[in-house]
């Protein structure tokens, strides 16, 4: 885990760029996906009162725990709520009542609690090579660099000048390359009028409890699938995201802390919520600050920044789904571009993993969906087999080199 003996000496200048790749992940993860949290309410047919108390608990979940699990280990951990696992209720909540998906997700993340416990997820994630981890990571992330360049067809203007002042600001002032594109942006939406803030109106969210109730068609239609799809598409890249990065955390406390979070607010709403992958790799990497010592403020950052929109419910979180989808996509991707060449680099280095690092990236950026798990897991599980077939062995464990490389 990279030293954190500079924390003590923290100046003005240090905290502004992780502060922004903080509020950056935020923004994203709320303008990119939140909408389906909204689609599965709809499908479900829940009150607006249930659909804001969803809205507080998942995202108080994810500031508390996000906050706490930074604040003690130096480490820019990002937590978030299962993308995939929203998109899964989307169609699961229309045949399940919504007490027993409550039920359901109590069963899942008391499943996530003993799995940290037990110790064998970190195990697995210590056997995984540093190259394929590298690969599947570039992989995962290549949508959303070429997301950056893609929307010039739809918004020349706004896609142009981001990509324009990210270029001119990253020869001039590298450290606030990121955060310049994001006030020029808001700047340009605003004097365009393309962001209406006249009708906001900050109104404080209030948790709704739903009784949970336990069913066996619940367990094996709504809890184990949950349980999966948070484990290969969430836990798993979110965990590589912060290897590549040369964090070494230990996966064990993550998982309990989250899993215990997820406990705690299912019966308010929260359907499950996890360390994030493609939000974190914002944080993680040199965008976030040079020093990788300094970046765990990114994860203090966004942890506050999830809360204030817990805390207002539904006002901010449609706020920042009001942004234009270019916007988003466009700043994400110009925001991953360090991560995306890093994990590139890092992946073509060893030579004797280099093939196999090369078709995990393909096969991961292929995204292929099958039996309802995306592609980070199939990504990872082919470039693991050809890593086996071209070298003749199982992975071995990786700790020791990982370590010595951070430091």
């Amino acid at each position: 885990m990279p030293s954190s003996t500079s924390n003590a000496s923290v100046r003005l200048s240090d905290l502004i760029p992780p502060i922004v790749a903080g509020l950056i992940s935020v923004i994203v993860n709320y303008g990119g996906t939140f909408i389906l949290v909204f689609q599965a309410a709809k499908v479900a047919g829940l009150s607006p009162e249930l659909t804001a108390s969803w809205v507080w608990s998942v995202s108080i979940g994810v500031g508390v725990t996000g906050l706490f699990l930074s604040w003690v280990s130096r480490t820019p951990i990002i937590t978030a709520w299962s993308t995939p696992a929203a998109a899964f209720l989307v169609v699961a909540l229309s045949t399940t009542p919504y007490a027993e998906a409550v039920g359901a997700y109590m069963i899942s993340a008391a499943a996530f609690v003993l799995l940290g416990l037990s110790g064998y997820f970190e195990k697995v994630i210590r056997l995984i090579p540093s190259g394929v981890a590298a690969g599947l990571l570039a992989g995962i992330l290549l949508q959303f660099g070429i997301g950056a360049f893609g929307g010039m067809s739809l918004d020349p203007m706004l896609v142009g000048l981001l990509i324009v002042a990210y270029l001119v600001l990253k020869r001039l002032t590298a450290r606030y390359a990121v955060v310049g594109i994001l006030a020029l942006g808001l700047a340009f939406l605003l004097v365009q009028g393309r962001v209406d803030l006249s009708g906001l109106e900050l109104q404080l969210a209030a948790p709704v409890f739903t009784r949970p109730e336990f069913s066996l068609n619940a367990l094996l239609s709504v809890a184990l699938p949950l349980f999966l799809i948070t484990l290969t598409g969430q836990y798993m890249p979110g965990m590589l995201v912060l290897r590549n990065d040369g964090f070494n955390t230990s996966a064990n406390p993550i998982v309990s802390i989250t899993g215990l979070g997820s406990l705690l607010m299912a019966p308010f709403g929260s359907h499950a919520f996890n360390i994030a992958a493609i939000t974190a790799a914002i944080c993680t990497g040199k965008q976030a600050h040079e020093e990788p010592s300094k970046r765990w403020i990114a994860g203090i950052a966004a942890g506050v920044f999830y809360i204030l929109v817990g805390v207002f419910g539904v006002t901010l979180a449609a706020l920042f789904m009001a942004f234009p989808a270019t916007f988003i996509t466009t700043l994400a991707g110009l925001a991953l571009l360090g991560t995306i060449g890093g994990s590139l680099a890092g992946a073509m280095v060893d030579a004797s993993s280099r093939e196999a690092s090369l078709i995990t990236f393909l096969a991961a950026a292929a995204n292929i969906t099958l039996f309802g798990i995306g592609g980070a897991f199939w990504g990872l599980l082919i470039g693991l087999a050809a890593y086996v077939v071209l070298n003749g062995r199982l992975p071995r464990r990786e700790l020791d080199t990982r370590e010595n490389a951070a430091n």
